[in-house]
């Protein structure tokens, strides 16, 4: 099951990287183009097919390696339909009415072609409500998420951030419940939105398109109805308001306070949480990471409330829902001030000043880790005491390669050495995992400080070495929080807290690499031949 998880995500991943190239022509071709102006924070025009090439992607992987069965065929029945009619959106502009009747259809498909709908109520569990009842309850959710996460989709990367973050939510917890359906489902949904996002994070290349919003919406929907439905599993249905989240939130309180201003609700305006949040001073990236947080926050609740009653789980998310309708309705009318990055800077008193531009923050981090790194990488060469024999030729052909890659030319040369810092160095780290049973505890220790430091000198470099021309995106941010958090759940099995772990470690030594390879970009064969050191040391033990 793990194997087929994995291919299916790689399979969707791959196939929505290598789409999007040609896809960019086709839009430029056939101008379905996003352009700016009005409500938009772009400043140029931007391809918005983007959709189709995680649909693809996510399809085909689902088609290739999920199960042959009637829920499997009526989902990517669905998300046909949904595909089709928002591209038709992104080149015509389509009225709201012929939206919802495409969003209409494609729950349909799901509801009366794979028997997917809610069969409880929150607070009845044990009561079956009838058919029709809960057809038209999921048609309703369904058309609203839909929506929900399409009026999100108004910065680089928030709409493919959010979904990405929600699935992962999702597939965890159809994990902890061993719900293979919605795992099968999600995984390679996961895959291919992350090849996605690699173009869509600020500045895009490349949008979505309400194809690809609608179709994000739409299968969250259709996952959380499998995921919380009672009669199919241990969740209850109101669960699936906390893991939708910030999406279902932020279109509640953008519909109230267009409709307390006496707006029409359909009617697209500035008023979005991403567009406050630019309002207030924040930057692209600090507003998406900021909404990234909220999201992710939701879903840390949704995981504690997991297997509480709706008697806790409504009653909270009704307070916070009242809260964030008020405050939008608050703002809209002018009675929360709004501060501006002139007015409230934080960086306006000078001991702080001082503080965030001297040396121990601006120099010393970067310092640290060129030093400690290579260190720590030559000692870790002595700690395995065995090499896989297929660990070890890979490692002599890479030596060779590397080798020949140093003598060539300096605009040449760093892309042999990153190859084989990222290689070698996830070679060594498998072989020393894999050797650390029996291993004397201070050893173990020392090891694992040394990360913690090192994640620490990291981030710090990140955010306050100036020089360095290494620039992370909120997509990086987001997978670094993912590597960390997934070790630390609880409820896992030990084989997928061990490799979040080793991935964990492996984030913070490749952000460790790009930032030497940026900020001491003259000295870069010295990093080389630390690679060399490392192929070497894992070859050279299967010669004696």
């Amino acid at each position: 099951m793990l194997n087929e998880l994995f291919f299916s995500s790689m399979t969707a991943l791959l196939v929505c990287m290598a789409l999007i190239p040609f896809l960019r022509i086709v839009a430029e071709r056939f101008q379905i183009m996003d352009q700016p102006g009005g409500r938009k924070v772009h400043e140029y025009a931007v391809p918005r097919i983007g959709g189709i090439a995680f649909a693809i992607g996510a399809c085909a992987s689902i088609a290739w390696w999920g199960p042959k069965d009637a829920t499997t065929f009526s989902v990517l029945v669905g998300c046909g339909i949904i595909v089709l009619f928002g591209v038709w959106d992104d080149r015509v502009d389509l009225s709201y009415r012929t939206k919802i009747v495409g969003q209409l259809f494609a729950a349909l498909a799901v509801v009366l072609g794979g028997d997917i709908w809610f069969t409880t109520i929150p607070f009845f569990p044990d009561m079956e409500v009838p058919a029709w009842a809960g057809m038209f309850v999921t048609i309703v959710f369904l058309i609203g998420v839909s929506n929900a996460v399409n009026l999100t989709d108004g910065l680089d990367g928030l709409a493919g951030g959010l979904s990405f973050l929600t699935l992962s939510g999702i597939a965890y917890l159809a994990h902890l419940s061993s719900d293979s359906t919605v795992l099968v489902l999600t995984v390679p949904f996961l895959g291919a939105i992350l090849g996605f996002l690699r173009y869509n994070t600020y500045p895009a290349r490349i949008f979505m398109g309400d194809g690809g919003s609608q179709l994000l919406g739409f299968m969250m929907g259709v996952l959380a109805v499998l995921l919380t439905d009672s009669s199919r599993g241990p969740f209850t249905p109101s669960l699936a308001l906390f893991l939708l989240g910030l999406p279902f939130l932020d279109t509640l309180g953008v519909t109230g306070q267009r409709i307390a201003e006496g707006r029409s609700p359909f009617v697209g305006d500035r008023a979005h949480i991403h567009h406050k949040l630019l309002k207030v001073g924040l930057t692209h990236y600090e507003a998406v990471t900021v909404i990234y947080l909220i999201q992710a926050g939701m879903l840390g609740v949704a995981y504690v409330l997991r297997w509480q009653s709706d008697t806790v789980i409504l009653p909270l998310y009704l307070l916070l829902a009242i809260t964030v309708l008020t405050s939008f309705i608050a703002a809209g009318r002018g009675l929360i001030p709004t501060v501006t990055a002139q007015r409230g800077h934080f960086l306006s008193n000078g001991t702080v000043t001082r503080l965030m531009t001297g040396p121990w923050l601006t120099d010393v981090p970067i310092q640290f880790l060129a030093v400690t790194v290579p260190l720590f990488l030559i000692a870790l060469v002595f700690l395995p005491s065995t090499v896989p024999t297929d660990v070890g030729y890979v490692s002599i052909a890479l030596f060779a390669v590397v080798l020949i890659g140093l003598s060539c030319s300096s605009q040449v040369a760093p892309y042999f050495v990153r190859g084989g810092l990222y290689v070698g160095t996830t070679f060594l780290l498998y072989v020393c995992e894999g050797s650390r049973v029996g291993t004397v505890s201070v050893v173990v220790m020392a090891h694992n400080i040394f990360f913690i430091v090192a994640a620490v000198m990291v981030l710090l470099s990140l955010r306050f070495n100036q020089e360095s021309r290494f620039k992370t995106t909120p997509l990086d941010y987001l997978m670094v929080f993912l590597a960390v958090t997934f070790p630390l759940l609880p409820g896992g099995s030990s084989d997928f807290s061990h490799l979040g772990i080793f991935a964990a470690k492996l984030v913070v030594l490749f952000f460790s690499f790009e930032l030497l390879l940026h900020a001491f970009a003259a000295r870069v064969r010295q990093l080389g031949l630390v690679s060399l050191w490392i192929l070497f040391g894992l070859g050279i033990r299967i010669l004696l």
